[in-house]
């Protein structure tokens, strides 16, 4: 039976393929406020404001291609049984070659009815005000928001739980819940963590078989890679 590798990935593994993260310096989000482009008030207030941030970011996703830390975790797929779980709304670890990818925080390129959850659909285009779902309601962007809900967070845990090994990349861990979902693996197994600028907590300090690569994940995760198929 394959061993089972849970990769945790962040902003930081797409930041390299172009996609902005609004945490890498003045909290801004393209020029936007977090509160004004990310939160159901935001959504509330102004949503053709909403929409048309979503839909610049959609449009540059379609520009943007994988780098070489997203290929080389659908290599590993070659060997073990990899599951990854991504803060990222975008699609780039599935068009890598990644065939088990859990989106904590929704996809870019999908839209959901604002008044039943479930009806969600895949979307390349501009969305709109009048853009409905099949029962009359606004579609708004399949996107987790703060503030909201993370559903897909028990799914997460659960595979956190069977983990053999644990990848952690491109995040600062300061996200919660998400940077929680580490607590839920078993704590002797191996652990890697990949990132140019790693967020050592007391929590990941304390792991007894930790292995840090202070590199960004287009050459930092093929090490890792290397790493566990030597000690596998």
């Amino acid at each position: 039976m394959k061993k089972k590798i849970v990769v945790l990935t962040g902003a930081g593994i797409s930041a390299e393929s172009g996609i902005k993260t609004f945490r890498d310096s003045d909290g801004l989000w393209e020029n936007h406020r977090i509160e004004d482009v990310a939160t159901p008030q935001g959504w509330a207030a102004n949503p053709e404001l909403v929409l048309d941030f979503y839909n610049q970011r959609r449009a540059q996703l379609l520009k943007v291609e994988p780098n070489d830390g997203h290929r080389a975790l659908a290599d590993l797929e070659r060997d073990f049984d990899v599951h990854i779980v991504t803060q990222n709304v975008d699609d780039l670890h599935e068009r890598a070659g990644s065939t088990q990818v859990l989106h904590l925080h929704g996809q870019l390129r999908q839209v959901r009815s604002n008044r039943h959850e479930h009806l969600v659909y895949p979307w390349d285009k501009d969305l709109h005000l009048g853009d409905l779902c099949e029962r009359g309601h606004q579609l708004r962007p399949h996107i987790v928001w703060f503030g909201e809900a993370v559903p897909m967070l028990e799914p997460a845990a659960d595979l956190a739980e069977q983990a053999d090994i644990f990848l952690i990349i491109g995040t600062s861990l300061q996200v919660y819940p998400a940077a929680g979902l580490m607590h839920y693996a078993r704590r002797h197994i191996p652990f890697y963590y990949v990132d140019p600028r790693p967020q050592l907590n007391f929590e990941l300090s304390a792991m007894p078989n930790l292995t840090v690569i202070e590199e960004p994940a287009s050459t930092g995760v093929r090490k890792a890679e290397q790493l566990i198929r030597l000690s596998d």
